[in-house]
Protein backbone atom coordinates (compact mmCIF):
# COMPACT_ATOMS: atom_id res chain seq x y z
CA UNK A 1 0.00 0.00 0.00
CA UNK A 2 1.31 3.29 -1.02
CA UNK A 3 2.79 5.23 1.83
CA UNK A 4 1.82 8.42 0.43
CA UNK A 5 -1.70 9.26 -0.89
CA UNK A 6 -1.22 11.71 -4.07
CA UNK A 7 0.22 14.26 -1.42
CA UNK A 8 2.03 17.13 -3.03
CA UNK A 9 5.30 17.17 -1.30
CA UNK A 10 7.59 20.79 -2.48
CA UNK A 11 11.22 19.87 -3.13
CA UNK A 12 13.82 21.94 -2.71
CA UNK A 13 17.21 20.80 -2.99
CA UNK A 14 19.63 21.57 -5.73
CA UNK A 15 18.42 20.87 -9.71
CA UNK A 16 21.09 18.87 -9.55
CA UNK A 17 20.67 16.73 -6.38
CA UNK A 18 16.41 16.91 -6.54
CA UNK A 19 15.74 13.43 -8.59
CA UNK A 20 16.53 10.63 -5.68
CA UNK A 21 14.20 12.36 -3.28
CA UNK A 22 11.38 12.77 -5.76
CA UNK A 23 11.94 9.32 -7.53
CA UNK A 24 11.60 8.24 -3.29
CA UNK A 25 8.15 10.40 -2.84
CA UNK A 26 6.76 9.23 -6.52
CA UNK A 27 7.35 5.83 -5.56
CA UNK A 28 5.47 6.25 -2.34
CA UNK A 29 2.68 7.42 -3.75
CA UNK A 30 3.12 10.76 -3.32
CA UNK A 31 3.62 13.80 -5.92
CA UNK A 32 6.87 15.32 -5.76
CA UNK A 33 7.31 18.90 -7.19
CA UNK A 34 10.72 19.98 -7.53
CA UNK A 35 11.58 23.80 -6.67
CA UNK A 36 14.93 24.44 -5.89
CA UNK A 37 15.57 26.89 -3.43
CA UNK A 38 19.67 26.68 -3.82
CA UNK A 39 21.93 27.25 -6.72
CA UNK A 40 24.79 25.67 -6.47
CA UNK A 41 27.42 27.95 -8.43
CA UNK A 42 31.51 27.86 -9.18
CA UNK A 43 33.35 29.87 -6.49
CA UNK A 44 34.55 33.04 -7.68
CA UNK A 45 37.84 32.99 -6.45
CA UNK A 46 39.63 29.82 -8.81
CA UNK A 47 43.64 31.38 -7.85
CA UNK A 48 42.97 30.79 -4.07
CA UNK A 49 41.88 27.32 -4.48
CA UNK A 50 44.95 26.45 -6.87
CA UNK A 51 47.30 28.09 -4.70
CA UNK A 52 45.73 25.68 -1.60
CA UNK A 53 45.36 22.55 -3.65
CA UNK A 54 49.51 22.98 -4.66
CA UNK A 55 49.90 22.59 -0.89
CA UNK A 56 47.85 19.28 -0.36
CA UNK A 57 50.75 17.26 0.96
CA UNK A 58 51.43 19.46 4.37
CA UNK A 59 47.89 18.53 5.63
CA UNK A 60 47.12 15.66 7.60
CA UNK A 61 43.45 15.61 6.82
CA UNK A 62 40.58 17.00 4.60
CA UNK A 63 37.54 17.49 6.01
CA UNK A 64 34.51 17.61 3.21
CA UNK A 65 31.54 19.26 4.34
CA UNK A 66 28.15 18.36 2.03
CA UNK A 67 28.44 16.17 -1.04
CA UNK A 68 29.09 19.33 -3.14
CA UNK A 69 31.65 19.95 -1.12
CA UNK A 70 33.07 16.32 -1.99
CA UNK A 71 31.61 16.70 -6.02
CA UNK A 72 33.26 20.11 -6.51
CA UNK A 73 36.42 19.57 -4.18
CA UNK A 74 37.81 16.49 -5.73
CA UNK A 75 37.80 18.01 -8.91
CA UNK A 76 39.94 20.38 -7.98
CA UNK A 77 41.98 18.47 -6.38
CA UNK A 78 42.62 15.64 -8.89
CA UNK A 79 43.50 18.05 -11.81
CA UNK A 80 46.82 17.86 -9.54
CA UNK A 81 47.04 14.06 -9.75
CA UNK A 82 46.54 11.19 -7.11
CA UNK A 83 45.98 12.58 -3.52
CA UNK A 84 48.75 12.42 -1.22
CA UNK A 85 49.16 8.94 0.84
CA UNK A 86 49.43 10.61 4.02
CA UNK A 87 46.25 12.95 3.19
CA UNK A 88 42.86 11.29 6.19
CA UNK A 89 39.75 12.57 4.65
CA UNK A 90 36.63 12.92 6.88
CA UNK A 91 32.89 13.56 5.78
CA UNK A 92 30.57 15.28 7.79
CA UNK A 93 27.10 13.35 6.71
CA UNK A 94 26.84 9.68 4.88
CA UNK A 95 25.37 11.42 1.47
CA UNK A 96 29.00 13.12 1.50
CA UNK A 97 30.71 9.03 2.24
CA UNK A 98 28.46 7.95 -0.56
CA UNK A 99 30.02 10.59 -3.11
CA UNK A 100 33.21 9.99 -1.42
CA UNK A 101 33.21 6.36 -2.11
CA UNK A 102 31.77 6.93 -5.66
CA UNK A 103 34.20 9.14 -6.71
CA UNK A 104 37.54 7.72 -5.45
CA UNK A 105 36.74 4.05 -4.57
CA UNK A 106 37.38 4.63 -0.74
CA UNK A 107 35.26 5.40 2.66
CA UNK A 108 36.00 7.77 4.62
CA UNK A 109 38.59 8.17 7.41
CA UNK A 110 36.22 9.49 9.44
CA UNK A 111 32.23 10.08 9.55
CA UNK A 112 30.21 10.11 12.21
CA UNK A 113 27.78 6.94 12.85
CA UNK A 114 24.89 8.55 13.84
CA UNK A 115 24.20 12.15 14.07
CA UNK A 116 25.23 13.79 10.75
CA UNK A 117 26.70 17.48 11.68
CA UNK A 118 29.54 19.08 12.59
CA UNK A 119 29.05 18.71 16.50
CA UNK A 120 28.91 14.80 15.69
CA UNK A 121 32.09 14.85 13.93
CA UNK A 122 33.83 17.14 16.84
CA UNK A 123 32.74 14.10 18.93
CA UNK A 124 34.81 11.44 17.17
CA UNK A 125 37.75 10.79 19.74
CA UNK A 126 40.53 11.18 16.47
CA UNK A 127 39.34 14.95 16.70
CA UNK A 128 39.96 15.60 20.34
CA UNK A 129 44.36 15.78 20.45
CA UNK A 130 45.19 18.17 17.39
CA UNK A 131 48.26 19.77 18.60
CA UNK A 132 50.31 20.20 15.14
CA UNK A 133 47.72 18.82 13.02
CA UNK A 134 46.99 21.05 9.47
CA UNK A 135 43.11 20.50 8.40
CA UNK A 136 41.76 21.52 5.57
CA UNK A 137 37.64 21.95 5.53
CA UNK A 138 36.40 21.63 1.87
CA UNK A 139 33.16 23.47 1.81
CA UNK A 140 31.18 26.53 -0.05
CA UNK A 141 31.51 30.23 0.52
CA UNK A 142 30.61 31.27 3.73
CA UNK A 143 28.42 29.06 6.34
CA UNK A 144 28.94 28.24 10.18
CA UNK A 145 32.17 28.90 12.43
CA UNK A 146 31.87 26.04 14.88
CA UNK A 147 34.36 23.05 13.25
CA UNK A 148 36.89 25.58 12.36
CA UNK A 149 36.75 27.24 15.70
CA UNK A 150 36.64 24.26 17.91
CA UNK A 151 39.28 22.72 15.98
CA UNK A 152 41.89 25.62 16.25
CA UNK A 153 41.37 25.33 19.95
CA UNK A 154 42.27 22.21 20.30
CA UNK A 155 45.62 22.66 18.73
CA UNK A 156 44.69 22.36 14.51
CA UNK A 157 45.35 24.78 11.99
CA UNK A 158 42.78 25.26 9.80
CA UNK A 159 41.96 26.30 6.27
CA UNK A 160 38.86 27.11 4.64
CA UNK A 161 38.92 25.52 0.72
CA UNK A 162 36.15 26.67 -0.68
CA UNK A 163 35.17 25.08 -3.94
CA UNK A 164 31.53 26.60 -4.76
CA UNK A 165 28.89 29.26 -3.52
CA UNK A 166 25.48 29.02 -2.94
CA UNK A 167 22.78 31.74 -4.63
CA UNK A 168 19.12 31.98 -5.05
CA UNK A 169 17.98 30.85 -7.73
CA UNK A 170 17.12 33.34 -10.43
CA UNK A 171 14.43 33.65 -11.76
CA UNK A 172 12.55 31.61 -9.42
CA UNK A 173 10.13 29.07 -10.68
CA UNK A 174 6.41 29.21 -11.12
CA UNK A 175 5.01 28.37 -7.65
CA UNK A 176 2.55 25.04 -7.49
CA UNK A 177 -0.88 25.82 -6.96
CA UNK A 178 -1.12 23.10 -3.98
CA UNK A 179 1.18 21.90 -1.67
CA UNK A 180 0.63 19.16 1.13
CA UNK A 181 4.68 19.62 2.79
CA UNK A 182 7.94 21.81 1.84
CA UNK A 183 11.05 19.58 2.43
CA UNK A 184 13.83 22.31 3.33
CA UNK A 185 17.52 21.15 3.91
CA UNK A 186 19.14 24.17 4.75
CA UNK A 187 18.25 26.92 6.62
CA UNK A 188 19.48 29.38 3.79
CA UNK A 189 17.23 27.27 1.24
CA UNK A 190 13.96 28.38 3.72
CA UNK A 191 15.36 32.38 3.92
CA UNK A 192 15.67 31.95 0.25
CA UNK A 193 12.31 29.67 -0.43
CA UNK A 194 10.76 32.70 1.56
CA UNK A 195 12.00 35.65 -0.09
CA UNK A 196 11.63 33.72 -3.12
CA UNK A 197 7.88 33.02 -3.49
CA UNK A 198 5.08 35.80 -4.68
CA UNK A 199 4.01 38.03 -2.13
CA UNK A 200 0.68 36.78 -3.08
CA UNK A 201 1.42 33.28 -2.26
CA UNK A 202 2.93 34.02 0.85
CA UNK A 203 0.03 32.77 3.42
CA UNK A 204 -0.37 29.64 1.72
CA UNK A 205 3.66 29.66 2.66
CA UNK A 206 3.17 30.16 5.84
CA UNK A 207 0.27 27.88 6.21
CA UNK A 208 2.53 25.00 5.03
CA UNK A 209 4.14 22.17 7.17
CA UNK A 210 7.98 21.56 7.07
CA UNK A 211 9.99 18.96 7.31
CA UNK A 212 13.68 20.62 8.12
CA UNK A 213 17.05 19.11 9.04
CA UNK A 214 17.83 20.82 12.16
CA UNK A 215 16.56 23.05 15.24
CA UNK A 216 18.22 26.29 13.51
CA UNK A 217 15.75 26.14 10.82
CA UNK A 218 13.07 25.01 12.53
CA UNK A 219 13.40 28.31 14.85
CA UNK A 220 14.11 30.30 11.73
CA UNK A 221 11.13 28.91 10.29
CA UNK A 222 9.22 30.29 13.76
CA UNK A 223 10.64 33.46 13.17
CA UNK A 224 9.51 33.91 9.40
CA UNK A 225 5.85 33.32 10.82
CA UNK A 226 5.32 29.58 9.76
CA UNK A 227 2.19 28.25 11.75
CA UNK A 228 1.52 24.76 10.68
CA UNK A 229 3.89 21.75 11.99
CA UNK A 230 7.81 21.88 11.98
CA UNK A 231 9.34 18.02 11.86
CA UNK A 232 12.89 17.97 12.58
CA UNK A 233 14.00 15.00 10.68
CA UNK A 234 16.53 12.43 11.89
CA UNK A 235 19.46 13.48 9.15
CA UNK A 236 19.32 15.08 5.54
CA UNK A 237 19.49 12.00 3.83
CA UNK A 238 16.75 11.31 1.07
CA UNK A 239 15.44 8.35 3.26
CA UNK A 240 14.84 10.49 6.52
CA UNK A 241 13.36 12.73 4.52
CA UNK A 242 10.79 10.95 3.43
CA UNK A 243 10.16 9.45 6.76
CA UNK A 244 9.67 12.43 8.29
CA UNK A 245 7.01 13.46 5.55
CA UNK A 246 5.13 10.32 5.98
CA UNK A 247 5.14 10.66 9.94
CA UNK A 248 4.24 14.31 9.60
CA UNK A 249 0.71 14.24 6.83
CA UNK A 250 -0.04 10.49 8.21
CA UNK A 251 0.39 11.00 12.00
Amino acid sequence: MPRLNNQRVLVTRPVHQADPLCDLINAAGGHALPYPALAILPPSDRHSIQSIINQLEHYQLAIFISPNAVEMGLEQMLKRGVLPPTLKLATVGKGSARRLKALLGREPDLCPNDRYNSEALLDLPELQQLDTQKILIVRGVGGRELLAETLRQRGASVTYLEVYRRARPEPAPPWPDAIDIITITSSEGLQNLFDMVPTEQQQQLLDTPLVVVSKRSADLARKLGFRQAVTIATNASNEALLDSVIKSLNP
